[in-house]
């Protein structure tokens, strides 16, 4: 799949609406050669974070990709993120209609103190960061053969809210002049286990009259699910590996006891039908 979306020219094509003029084709080739400049050049973690996030689809049936500017960095990035690492208000149908989109990121206490100095995060001091014991990264853990070192991990987990919220002094005003009472979009983001709020930022269009949500996560997904997040191959052939496993195990063991030498010695011992394996 990655190299038939991902080709060494690079990904981006154009497609002009309208008209066809020699301008537009001038401006959709600029377009396009500039993307995909940025995309191969640039953005170099693009094609990696591509093919991890091809790679945990099947599997998990969800992935997701954040596209954000990064201030550290000075450039946008485009990052793979895990099902288990976003969360969505519970009932929503799509990203576009979730009232609350919740990334779960760990940061190390330099990278959160860089954002903190260029102004990204509020300059408020931070507890030492504890790792995250979950179930899906111990298990992780486990395939990778990574251990959390508790005397040098200080990262800590935030979560970043692309949340609808009415702020206090902030609200969304009618042609009146009044407060409508209307929840418009925010991102807000808090540190796991204090909750101190990092950052709240306008997610919106500053000349946008209908205060639309910008879109940061892409959602792709394998097989759509009866909900929001789609079903992978783990959900479509777990019940069959589990009785797969089962069978083979009881193979395993119906060989090790046919094939397991057992018996006695006797002097002057008759025994009828002696050919008959004597079983353990």
């Amino acid at each position: 799949t990655i190299t038939e979306i991902f080709p060494n020219a690079g990904p981006v094509k154009t497609k002009i609406i309208g008209k066809v003029t020699d301008e537009s084709e001038g401006q959709a080739t600029r377009v396009s050669e500039y993307m995909n400049y940025l995309i191969t050049e640039e953005i170099t973690e693009y094609r990696s974070e591509t093919e991890k996030m091809l790679f945990n689809l099947p599997l998990a049936g969800s992935a997701f990709r954040k596209v954000y500017w990064d201030p550290n960095m000075g450039r946008p990035c485009s990052m793979f993120v895990p099902a288990e690492d976003l969360i969505v208000s519970y009932g929503a149908p799509s990203l576009e209609m979730a009232e609350r989109v919740t990334h779960v990121m760990k940061k190390s206490q330099n990278d959160v103190r860089k954002l903190q100095v260029s102004g990204f995060y509020s300059d408020i001091e931070l507890t030492k960061g504890l790792p995250d014991d979950g179930q899906i990264q111990e298990k992780y853990d486990e395939l990778t053969g990574d251990t959390p070192s508790y005397d040098t991990d200080s990262r800590h987990t935030i979560y970043e809210m692309h949340v609808d919220w009415d702020i206090k002094g902030f609200e969304d005003l009618g042609e009146d002049g009044e407060p409508t009472g209307i929840a418009v979009p925010y991102v807000i983001t808090v540190v796991r286990g204090s909750s101190k709020v990092l950052s709240i930022r306008r997610n919106w269009l500053e000349e946008d009259p209908l205060k639309r949500k910008r879109e940061h996560f892409v959602h792709y997904e394998y097989l759509p699910g009866m909900g929001f997040y789609g079903f992978g191959l783990i959900h479509l052939i777990g019940g069959i590996a589990k009785s797969a496993t089962s069978l083979l195990r009881q193979l395993v063991d119906a060989g090790t006891l046919a094939n397991l030498p057992g018996g006695l010695k006797a002097r002057g011992l008759r025994i009828k039908g002696d050919d008959t394996p004597i079983m353990p």
